[in-house]
């Protein structure tokens, strides 16, 4: 028997196709890293959730429907998982550079693939999961 204490379960929230998620969904996240005392990369995770947030509502949303966010901690307390379930069509890919740094969007995978340790993308039916991993959130 391991007298270690288990993860908490994981949180989640369902948000609608609105422009105020996106905030609401940053305010979960940081509220859910704080209550599990996650301080180390959660500025990371919270900046992750917002991009994820927006591609969701941006391209993964059909108009009527919403997104789920869930948080989780991976176990022994290696970091954390973050989920964003949407019901959209499509499989988002990090853009290719922009030589002349005109196009302002796209930018939001590519932020996600550069501050999490691992990301990727689950098909579900309808729609997918995007998904990524932040190590070690310990300070």
């Amino acid at each position: 028997m391991s007298n270690e204490t288990p993860p908490p379960s994981p949180r989640e929230r369902f948000y609608r196709r609105e422009r105020r998620s996106v905030p609401a969904a940053r305010a979960f996240a940081r509220e859910t890293l704080a209550d599990w005392g996650v301080r180390g990369r959660a500025d990371d995770v919270v900046l992750c959730v917002s991009e994820l947030a927006t591609n969701a509502l941006l391209h993964g949303v059909p108009p009527g429907r919403g997104f789920l966010l869930r948080l989780g901690l991976l176990p022994c307390g290696e970091g954390v998982r973050v989920e964003v379930h949407d019901s959209g069509d499509g499989v988002p890919a990090v853009p290719l550079a922009d030589p002349d740094g005109s196009d302002e969007g796209g930018r939001g995978l590519l932020l996600v693939s550069e501050l999490a340790d691992k990301w990727g993308v689950t098909e579900r039916e309808p729609g997918k999961v995007v998904w990524f991993e932040c190590g070690d959130p310990a300070d």
